[in-house]
């Protein structure tokens, strides 16, 4: 299973298409969309686009490897999987298809707290190696409690979630009546009558829950009674007590993801961080807001060497990752990608969406003649955001 890859879907965009037709309307509408009308979606990728790679074909050369070194651990690729809600809701068992391909193939997977399988479960089957996103706590109990858990599960890095202040003005969402479990509209039950394969998967696996949620909330609620709960429970805006107090009680790896600007990530450092994700949550929370890669210069620039520098956002296929990988960043995070492999493959979709991604890197390192991924910054063509 580990070398899987289906020659059917040799593309991400092959993999959207059959997880368009294969899912119900509202579970795809929620992977595949962005806030607002989309613009900072779009955005994200375009602009990664826009950078070009140097190839140099008479260099000494010798072969590729990918291996990237990440907070002492040494990776198999230098991407890994991003922390995505409602998992289960996009195809049955996400979260751990995607741990179970990601621990075989030696890449990162990060659960979010509000997915669908527990920190226990995804921490047995990734033997302690999966990152956790933490949502905020505004109880200090609960805080405590989750972040005993993931000590006692053996994961060693929590990564902060600070782009989610507020729930964002999603229209499809809002349209779809997406709830946990989703409304049973007429249309909806419409579309789950078409994906024959989603509804019987479901009912096998059962309806998705927020697992490691459910001892701290009452049992299922629609669209409006989730946000009263996750208002009550979580506070979205971090500020540097908040984070100083979290980063006294958790002695591992501590990441915070959704920073935009030099100056956060200049608060980060001094907060005694171990990385930052540069983020904006895939454009799912502010649409007027720039792309990921277009403020990612300005912050390899000046903190480039004093803490690990990811981004996630934009990212789709092997040349993205190696575009972001030349703008000067330690590592990469792909979400969408990943959902949409499960999404038209099932319980193949993570080992063929990870073989897929290599295949694709490979090439362009080996194209370029660039032997590490360290060495990308070494192709890049034009900084075109260098100040």
């Amino acid at each position: 299973m580990i070398d899987y890859f289906n020659t059917n879907y040799p593309s991400v965009e092959s993999l959207r298409l059959k997880a368009k037709k294969r899912l119900p309307q509202f579970a795809f509408e929620y992977v595949d969309g962005g806030c607002n009308i989309e613009q900072g979606l779009k955005r994200n990728t375009s602009d990664i686009r826009r950078l070009e790679l140097l190839p140099y074909y008479l260099r000494d050369y010798s072969d590729v490897s990918m291996k990237t070194t990440l907070f002492g651990e040494t990776y198999d690729a230098p991407f890994g999987i991003s922390p995505i809600g409602l998992q289960g809701l996009i195809w049955p068992g996400s979260p751990e298809i995607l741990a179970k391909a990601a621990f075989d193939h030696k890449v990162p997977f990060i659960l979010s707290t509000v997915s669908t399988s527990p920190i226990e479960k995804i921490a047995e089957i990734t033997e302690g190696k999966a990152w956790f996103q933490l949502y905020h706590p505004v109880d200090d109990k609960v805080t405590n409690d989750i972040l005993k858990r993931c000590k006692t599960a053996g994961i060693k890095t929590l990564v902060l979630l600070s782009d989610v202040p507020t729930f964002a003005y999603r229209p499809k969402e809002i349209k779809n009546g997406l709830a946990m479990p989703p409304k049973m509209t007429l249309q909806n039950i419409y579309e789950i009558i078409k994906s024959p394969q989603w509804a019987l998967s479901t009912l096998t696996h059962g309806k998705p829950q927020f697992e490691t949620l459910t001892k701290y909330m009452p049992g299922s609620m629609n669209m409006h009674h989730l946000a009263i709960f996750m208002d009550k429970t979580f506070n979205g805006r971090l500020n540097m007590d908040k984070v100083q107090r979290l980063r006294d009680k958790w002695d591992g790896n501590m990441v915070m993801k959704g920073l935009s600007t030099v100056e956060d990530s200049d608060k980060a450092i001094e907060l005694g961080l171990d990385g930052i994700m540069v983020s904006n949550h895939g454009g799912r929370q502010l649409d007027a807001g720039p792309s990921s890669i277009s403020v990612t210069s300005d912050i390899v620039a000046k903190h480039k060497g004093k803490l690990t520098i990811m981004m996630d956002s934009g990212i789709r296929n092997g040349p993205d990752i190696a575009r972001t990988m030349a703008m000067g960043t330690d590592f990469t995070f792909l979400g969408r990608t990943f959902m949409y492999g499960v999404g038209a493959l099932g319980h193949k979709g993570g080992y063929h969406t990870i073989n897929m991604l290599k295949k694709q890197l490979q090439q362009v390192m080996q194209q370029c003649c660039c032997e590490k991924p360290t060495d990308f910054p070494n192709h890049l063509l034009k900084n075109i955001w260098e100040k």
